[in-house]
Order: structure tokens, then C-alpha cells, then sequence
């Protein structure tokens, strides 16, 4: 029985697609089942092929709901055994054994929601498991992050510096690649789609915690993360950056709602349109 299916979402991905379908069937000793989320399907023939080739479905969607929406919309199309799902960007590579050491992590508790791997970018471990950003962690590090490396706020955030290759429990883990029980997911209705790109996994994380469930980063499991092959343009890098910090002040306005924290809300936004701006200005002069 395929106890696991590999989710991912196309935007015009189909040059890094191909590692990453090779790179499945080594990292479990059992079958798993792969479905690709088309949400550009201009080059819709390239990716249909390559799902063809390595035996996976293709999901074409009629228009893009983000990154989110297109996980959402793979999981309806799965079949009852699944029991997790492997929420992945395309331009990754699995590592050997990488999912079985992750279904092992999540089979261990029953209330272990979600398990992240170590997400290896430019030679580097990816700070891929979080707490959940507060008033205090998450406003330092919005502040300080680019100009002060070593800010206890953006510390206490990304956390992984110092517990880097141990297993443990973290507030979110990123949706760049991470296993969800299929049970716990569906129960909060999937990722929150109101979030187009970006703090969608934080969201996840924030809600699956506040259900009881648990969050584990498991090192032992390794990918690698070629990086953000659809934004690599100065505009689209300043668009992202917009959506980024849009995404942060939607978060946090959900997290902090009521309308006694109206004030916080306020300056909350006032700050994060204030850095969204300088770094929209900083990357489309590169």
C-alpha cells in the first residue's frame, strides 16, 4: 500500500523538474506516488512529459492560487490510503532514504503533524525550522535581520544556528519540503489560501500547534535546494519581496486580531511596509 505522496508545484519549472522526479524513487524503500500542480501551464507540454516519464499525475490548473491553493488542490485529487503527504518545491533533490527517515520520525507519535528535513542551499543548512514569529522576535528580526547578522531576535527565530543537527520540535517548518499527516492536514482544511506565496507553512505550523499537534525537524534527513529558479529577475525579485512582507502583515494580523491590538496592528504594518520598500528599492538596482 503507497502510505505517501509527493506533492509539488509547477511555475514554469520544468528545467529543475527532472532532478527532482529522478531524485523520488531512492528516497524511500517504498512506493510513493507523485503529483505535479501546474500553476503556469505554458510550458504545460514540457511538464506533462516529464510527469509521462517518471509516472506521476499532472494537475493543471486553470488559474494560479498560489503556492498554497495548488497544494490544496493536488491533496483533493489523492486516493484514501495515503496516509502523508510530502509538500515540496520542484527544484529540490531528495536525498537517499530522505522520506523513509521522515516516516519513521512521524510514525513515532501520532501527534507529530509535520517532519522537516535538513534543506541544504549554497553549501549551507537552510534555516527551515522556526519558532513562531512574535511581537518581539518577529519585529527585531524584521528590523535588524540585514543589518545586525547577530540579533538575538532573528537568533531566537530561525533558531537552527545553535541546534542545527539535532532532532527537535520547532513552531513551523518550511513548506520547501516537509511531510504533513494527511489527517492533520485536512482537519485545518489545508494551507490557508489567503496566503498566495510565502508564511503559508508558517500559518500551517501556527494552526497544527494550536491543535496539539507537534512540529519536528529531523537533520538526518537531507535535500538539497538549488534555489528560487522562478524569481530571479530584479522585478520579480522586488515583487516577492512585496508579496513576502504582505504575507508577514497578514500573519501577524491574524495571529494578534482583536481590536484592542488595532494599535499593534497599525505599527506593525507601518514598519513592514517601511522595510518592504527599501528592499524592493535595493533589489531592483541589482
Amino acid at each position: 500500500m503507497t502510505r505517501v505522496a509527493v506533492v509539488t508545484v509547477s511555475y514554469g519549472s520544468s528545467e529543475v523538474l527532472r532532478d527532482f522526479l529522478a531524485s523520488i524513487p531512492a528516497s524511500s524503500a517504498a512506493e510513493l506516488t507523485a503529483i505535479i500542480a501546474d500553476n503556469k501551464p505554458t510550458d504545460a507540454d514540457a511538464v506533462e512529459q516529464l510527469a509521462r516519464e517518471y509516472g506521476a499525475e499532472y494537475l493543471p490548473l486553470p488559474a494560479n492560487p498560489g503556492y498554497g491553493g495548488a497544494i490544496n488542490a493536488a491533496v483533493k485529487n489523492l486516493v484514501a490510503p495515503i496516509e502523508w503527504i510530502l509538500v515540496s518545491n520542484p527544484d529540490l533533490v531528495l536525498g537517499a532514504g530522505s522520506v523513509d527517515l521522515l516516516l519513521a520520525v512521524g510514525d513515532s507519535n501520532p501527534k507529530i503533524a509535520s517532519v522537516g528535513p535538513a534543506i541544504w542551499t549554497n553549501n549551507e543548512v537552510y534555516p527551515s525550522a522556526r519558532s513562531i514569529p512574535s511581537l518581539r522576535n518577529g519585529i527585531g528580526h524584521a528590523l535588524f535581520a540585514n543589518i545586525w547578522l547577530g540579533n538575538p531576535w532573528t537568533k531566537a527565530y530561525r533558531k537552527d544556528s545553535e541546534y542545527g543537527t539535532i532532532r527537535r520540535d520547532a513552531g513551523w517548518l518550511s513548506g520547501a519540503c516537509v511531510l504533513v499527516r494527511r489527517s492533520a492536514f485536512e482537519a485545518l482544511g489545508g494551507f490557508d489560501e489567503s496566503f498566495f506565496m510565502y508564511f503559508e507553512d508558517v500559518d500551517l505550523g501556527y494552526r497544527l500547534g494550536k491543535l496539539g499537534f507537534r512540529n519536528v525537524y529531523e537533520p538526518a534527513a537531507v535535500v538539497e535546494h538549488s534555489g528560487a529558479h522562478s524569481t530571479e529577475t530584479p522585478s520579480e525579485s522586488a515583487r516577492m519581496i512585496a508579496v513576502h512582507h504582505e504575507s508577514a502583515r497578514r500573519f501577524l494580523g491574524k495571529k494578534y486580531s482583536g481590536w484592542l491590538l488595532w494599535p499593534v496592528r497599525f505599527a506593525l504594518g507601518i514598519g513592514l511596509s517601511a522595510r518592504s520598500a527599501l528592499l524592493e528599492r535595493r533589489a531592483g538596482h541589482h
